[in-house]
């Protein structure tokens, strides 16, 4: 079951569900516009000759952070992370849905690659997996709506939330884009 704005509105006054800062217009009827933050990290492809999703060293990326007034250019092709402005936290009987937003999406912006599954228990802000597929480049632009999270309702209460550290959980608590952690 999908919550609905108005079991959104509760859940978010009552204090478990969190959106912070909530803006002015995001509630939609079956979703919540997150907006996009400040900080991107871009690959960089020069210093290495693959990625092995094996090896411990995880530095394959530079952080960028827009100064207000200037837009992120993602360019046909490439791949970099980008970051929610909000954090965002979800109770254990809930499990977040990421989307992008379909305006980007008819010009090419995919906002995730894999990564639309928020689990419950969830606490951080959301690294985003932007890239274009389109034939030309696309301005980003800080606090621009970037995607959508719905919320769905487990059949239960989990009994351990993403954080816990018997799961090593290794991204709770993210602030700004992050790359993976081995």
């Amino acid at each position: 079951m999908i919550l609905s704005d108005t079991t959104m509105h509760k859940r978010l006054k009552q204090g478990d569900l969190g959106i912070d800062p909530l803006m002015a217009g995001a509630m939609q009827p079956a979703s919540i516009d997150l907006h996009l933050g400040n900080s991107f990290r871009v690959f960089e492809y020069s210093r290495e000759t693959c990625i092995d999703p094996l090896d411990k060293i995880t530095v394959y990326t530079r952080e960028i952070v827009l100064e207000e007034g200037k837009c992120f250019i993602l360019h046909p092709g490439n791949f970099t992370l980008g970051t929610t402005l909000e954090r965002v936290k979800i109770p254990l009987d809930l499990v977040g849905r990421l989307d992008g937003k379909s305006s980007l999406g008819r010009v090419g912006v995919i906002v995730h690659a894999t990564a639309g599954h928020v689990n419950p228990g969830w606490d951080g802000q959301l690294t985003l997996e932007l890239s274009n597929v389109g034939k030309l480049p696309v301005k980003l632009y800080y606090n621009m709506a970037i995607c959508q999270i719905s919320f769905l309702m487990l059949t239960e209460p989990a009994s351990i939330g993403y954080g816990d550290k018997s799961l090593g959980s290794r991204y709770q608590g993210q602030t700004g884009a992050t790359e993976g952690k081995n």
